[in-house]
């Protein structure tokens, strides 16, 4: 290519596209020029997919950056959003809950699967569920934190805003939102919480230690047993934890293993010598790849995800480029830290741990594939036939809208895996963009939503999508398919009021299914259960709306403190039935006035 010559040798990103303008390879260069240089050298010997590869590249972009560790990130952001055919793609084949500290004075710790950009923080994925309600207990017990919604500062507890509820009588909270303890020991809390879900807790059990013994000294014996309970139910959730080492010290260790064209890379997180969880990946396009190569990509995905870097890292082998990442990990850590390929003793044992456990997790997924294909429901398979589909139809996700004369908008997705629903992955939509009765726009903009969010969250694609209307609804909803560039993933069907007419992209007519068939008593379940699943929503919503319209008939009160008020009490009744006082402390005595006068004018 005559533009190599020209490009920067700097570090930044490269993007080869292919003769239709398409992205069909990310990478990242400590000298991008160098770097795009050697795919075009003659006689290097490369691999067959490179091969394959350099053969459909017809022009490269390149995107400067000031580091090899911002080109980095660059690439992992280029990859998502773009999926090119070329390159590795590290999954997880399932999805895992986070635990998140969110952005606010008094920071709140949940688990959650829905990452929301708004300055949180995310620890995990955490891959053993169980273990997650385990530590959730623990961290409630021995660091109780608030759980309530309110937006806390400093201002709104002096002015005493909020009141005690049912967490601070059982012990659950010790009550932040009237000051009954203060932001900085709070925080505190928030800091040992986030120790312990890292698995350091060796601080965290002598800090309790030395506390019990201070409050025993001081002959506050009361204070010193809770501290002991503490300390109690903190041993025991350790003494849960495998011990892989007598040293006290952080590690990662990884683990590869392969068969044909899958691999799965494997991750141990060893903290103060105790194995407090562990992450793997399934790569199921590494023909090709060296082990080292796949090494080198779990490691810039896992320490990407995760802010703590370890003492030590095991390794079975060298990654491609074991500079640049001991480098990155080096300025990420503010510290030295250890690389190490163990040969022999304990700590390769402890390797040979990683990749086994990495081989039983390939197997596990393999059988998974060959279990879900060798069982695939009739309905699932008539379904594939009748609709001449290419594979299976296993995912399937159904969308419908919901309105009177254009109010209240809403849409459902509901979602059936092997022919029966998963209704944990149900989803409601309220319309934003579209204020009037226009089906085909509200469509589109779910359809949007809903898509933009499978590709940015790496969520699992259907293999079937049905929009419920005819030709107007299916073209909105493959305007927005061929904007995301999925065009070509996934297979899409309209219905039309008939219920056994299907329309199919590209195909003016529609066809109809045989009313006695399996395929179409499927079709029919899933079309009412989104029907029912967004009338159920719309209702919801209208009713909301109607209880908070009779209190915003009072003068002096907004939606705001009208859902106040209903939060509060429960219901309009219940409003109308309170006094003025417990009405003023959800609201201000003004207020609480106007809403007395106003049902005492309704009864007269």
């Amino acid at each position: 290519m005559k533009k190599v010559a020209s490009l920067p040798a700097k570090p930044g990103v490269y993007l080869h596209k292919n003769d239709k303008g398409e992205i069909i390879y990310v990478g990242k260069a400590k000298n991008l020029r160098n770097r795009v240089r050697s795919y075009f050298q003659q006689g290097k010997p490369v691999d067959a997919k490179t091969k394959a590869l350099i053969v459909k590249i017809a022009d490269t972009d390149t995107i400067v950056v000031d580091s090899e560790a911002e080109a980095l990130i660059l690439e992992d952001t280029l990859i998502k959003q773009h999926k090119p055919r070329y390159n590795i793609m590290l999954r997880d084949d399932k999805s895992y809950p986070y635990i998140r500290i969110t952005n606010e004075p008094y920071p709140r710790i949940f688990p959650t699967r829905t990452i929301v950009k708004d300055g949180s923080k995310y620890i995990g994925p955490i891959t053993e569920v169980t273990r997650l309600h385990q530590l959730m207990r623990v961290l409630n017990t021995i660091l109780p934190l608030r759980t309530c919604r309110y937006y806390l500062t400093k201002e709104t507890v002096e002015q005493k805003k909020f009141k005690l509820c049912l967490d601070y009588q059982i012990k659950k909270c010790d009550g932040p939102c009237e000051g009954l303890i203060s932001q900085e020991e709070y925080l505190q809390r928030v800091q040992q919480s986030i120790q312990i879900i890292n698995g350091k807790t060796a601080k965290i059990e002598k800090e309790l230690r030395e506390k019990m013994e201070r409050y025993s000294s001081e002959m506050r014996f009361e204070e010193a047993a809770v501290i002991r309970n503490r300390l109690t139910i903190l041993k025991d959730y350790l003494s849960r934890q495998l011990i892989v080492s007598s040293e006290e010290i952080d590690r990662d260790i990884f683990g590869i293993a392969r068969e044909d064209e899958l691999a799965c890379t494997m991750i141990f997180k060893v903290r103060d010598g105790k194995l407090v969880g562990k992450r793997h990946f399934i790569i199921k396009n590494s023909a090709g790849r060296s082990d080292a190569s796949l090494i080198q990509s779990t490691m810039e995905q896992w320490f990407m995800e995760n802010e703590f870097v370890p003492d030590e890292i095991f390794l079975p082998l060298k990654p491609d480029d074991p500079e640049f990442i001991l480098d990155w990990l080096k300025k990420m850590r503010g510290k030295s830290l250890q690389m190490i390929v163990p040969k022999i003793g304990d700590k390769k044992s402890m390797v040979n741990m990683a990749v086994a456990n990495a081989g039983y997790m390939l197997k596990e997924h393999i059988l998974t594939i060959l279990k879900r294909e060798q069982a695939i429901p009739r309905a699932v398979q008539s379904l594939q036939r009748d609709l001449n589909l290419s594979r299976p139809p296993l995912r399937i996700e159904c969308f419908d809208n919901s309105h009177i004369q254009g109010s209240e908008l809403v849409s459902s997705m509901v979602c059936f895996v092997d022919g029966k629903p998963k209704k944990a992955d149900y989803r409601k939509f309220i319309i934003k963009t579209v204020h009037k009765n226009d089906d085909f726009a509200a469509m589109r903009e779910t359809i949007s939503r809903r898509y933009s969010r499978v590709l940015n969250d790496k969520l699992e694609m259907p293999d079937l999508i049905i929009v419920d209307g005819g030709k107007g609804q299916l073209s909105s909803a493959l305007s927005v398919l061929k904007e995301l560039d999925i065009i070509n993933k996934v297979s899409i069907i309209g219905l039309a009021k008939r219920l056994e007419e299907v329309f199919l992209p590209g195909q003016s007519d529609p066809i109809s299914l045989p009313k006695t068939s399996s395929s179409l008593r499927l079709i029919q379940q899933l079309r009412d259960e989104a029907h029912r699943f967004a009338i159920t929503f719309h209702r919801q919503r209208r009713d909301k709306r109607t209880l908070q319209s009779e209190l915003t008939k009072i003068e002096g009160i907004g939606e705001k403190t009208a859902q106040k008020l209903l939060v509060a009490f429960g219901s309009v009744e219940a409003v109308k039935n309170a006094s003025e006082e417990e009405i003023a402390k959800i609201s201000n005595k003004k207020q609480a006035g106007h809403i007395i006068n106003y049902f005492n004018s309704q009864k007269e």
